[in-house]
């Protein structure tokens, strides 16, 4: 079994499952950073060579940035020569108004200090408030430190179809755009997949197992209530019920379960897989603390969805009622359902 890795620019490649760093940060449970810190070997010894992070994840930065050193101490630069970091820059919902160059060099450099090294792999670029201007010019200061050398790849994250547009037209090189996209959510088939075709832009997909909801753990279980064990049950719990219900939902488990037998692999492996084989999409954001998981979520690269499996699937999505609308609009409704839930100003720390 080999890890699939495409061309995300020219020169540029990468694994097509990336190793998630959220449930790092915190609002998952205590982490044991010495654990987490040995266990990203695993990942990369196993061929999943990029990892995604984030400038407003508490404290991953800087565990990768120390997982860079010990691997270049105790194995030498051959052992990362594959090795690729995505982070982001999300500059605070309060802040907008007041980003200049000063602000998002500020931010870059401390990434890349935390980071430890001369130049970030990819940064992702976020906005939070369409309604505040200078998304595009901050982004055009992203290209500058690009050309500058502090960034190789520049890209988005959760931006919708019409601003991703702005951003490309105004020549922003986007590679490109970091998107919640699973089979409970396929906003971004609202516009987004096909700018991504006509601009040759990727996505890279977070959310393709719903923070664990698409497993077996949930079959035939009961609909859980509040209170949440953690931060992804809040989140994922809200798309279940814009899709159509736990009832609809459980319906797509026993689908999913059904194709995973024929292919003797879990259901979690059935829905990664059936999100990297959408077009435009060049990676699936596998979130993980530890390594514990890691050989279920490598069987996604020994299955082929077939006809007869992809015809079961439509069948259920047929009946799903939503989530509706563009990448990423109800999450930045702050009076919504979605958008109470979310953190906008964690760049002050």
């Amino acid at each position: 079994m080999t890890v699939e890795t495409i061309e995300l620019a020219p020169g540029y490649r990468i694994s097509r499952m990336l190793r998630g760093g959220w449930q790092l940060a915190g609002g998952h449970g205590a982490i044991e950073a010495e654990r987490a810190i040995a266990d990203m070997a695993a990942f990369v010894d196993a061929g999943v060579t990029t990892f995604d992070c984030a400038d407003i994840y508490t404290g991953v930065e800087e565990m990768i940035g120390r997982f860079r050193n010990r691997m270049l101490a105790e194995r030498g630069s051959e052992a990362l020569k594959n090795f690729k970091v995505h982070t982001k820059f999300v500059p605070d919902w309060d802040a907008l108004s007041r980003v200049d160059r000063p602000y998002v060099q500020e931010i870059i450099d401390r990434s890349l200090q935390r980071l430890r090294i001369e130049r970030l792999d990819l940064v992702q670029f976020h906005w939070w408030n369409y309604a505040v201007p200078g998304a595009v010019e901050t982004a055009l200061i992203l290209k500058e430190l690009q050309d500058e050398g502090k960034i190789h790849q520049v890209g988005g994250t959760n931006f919708d179809t019409p601003h991703t547009r702005a951003l490309l037209d105004s020549g922003v090189p986007l590679v490109s755009m970091q998107v919640q996209y699973s089979l409970l959510d396929q906003r971004p088939e609202n516009g987004l997949v096909a700018l991504c075709q006509e601009h040759d832009m990727k996505l890279l997909c977070y959310g393709t197992i719903a923070g664990g909801f698409l497993s077996e753990r949930w079959l035939g279980a009961p609909e859980p209530q509040e209170p949440f064990a953690n931060r992804s049950l809040v989140k994922y719990k809200l798309i279940i019920d814009d899709f159509g219900g736990w009832t609809l939902f459980q319906n797509l488990l026993v689908t999913l379960r059904e194709i995973g037998r024929k292919h003797e692999v879990s259901l979690t492996a059935v829905a990664t897989r059936w999100v990297l084989d959408q077009p435009a999409v060049a990676g699936a954001i596998i979130g993980a603390r530890y390594a514990e998981h890691l050989p279920d979520n490598l069987d996604v690269f020994r299955l082929v969805l077939d006809e007869e499996d992809r015809a079961a699937i439509d069948s259920v999505l047929a009946r799903r009622a939503g989530p509706e609308g563009d990448t990423y609009t109800l999450e930045r409704d702050r009076e919504g359902r979605h958008g109470r839930i979310m953190h906008y100003n964690l760049n002050e720390a």
